[in-house]
């Protein structure tokens, strides 16, 4: 199974990974949705983008297995202005995955922690790519970025 956002996307909606003639319009569309999910919370907080095949499901989702969906309400949203069918019903019925998994990301993010007490007593703070500490972090507080690894303390 290949790891690259398009080329994945690109499978799911039938078009063989060779065939690039409709590459900007699925790029334009699979862009489109990392906008949406970055207005529900999901991904890097400063937002994410792709230009083609190189870049990789684990550069938006990093190893959360709690967002996997993402991949299938990518194709979904994407099949729906790429591709959209043309019967009525098959229609509403991919528009109702899509709430559907609108509804359980968004569920996701809003309920994961945003801090935790680690097993040396400090407290951590999960925070997105380049966010900031919340203003009720203490100095010495611990931040970490899930999606990168990164690790820094509160000094301001």
């Amino acid at each position: 199974m290949s790891n690259s956002i398009l080329t994945s996307t690109k499978k799911i909606l039938g078009v063989e990974a060779d065939y690039t003639a409709f590459d900007l319009d699925i790029l334009t569309h699979i862009n489109s949705v990392f906008s949406t999910l970055t207005q529900l919370g999901v991904g890097p907080v400063d937002g994410f983008m792709i230009e083609d095949d190189t870049a990789e499901w684990a550069s938006f989702i990093g190893d959360n297995k709690l967002i996997n969906s993402v991949k299938t309400y990518t194709y979904l949203r994407v099949r729906l202005l790429f591709d959209p069918p043309t019967t009525s019903y098959l229609i509403t019925a991919l528009e109702n995955q899509v709430k559907e998994l609108e509804w359980r990301l968004n569920v996701v993010v809003d309920t994961r922690p945003r801090s935790y007490v680690n097993e040396d007593g400090d407290l951590v703070w999960i925070l997105g790519q380049n966010e900031p500490f919340p203003s009720d972090a203490a100095l010495g507080d611990i931040g970490i970025d899930v999606t990168t690894g990164d690790v820094w303390r509160n000094v301001e």
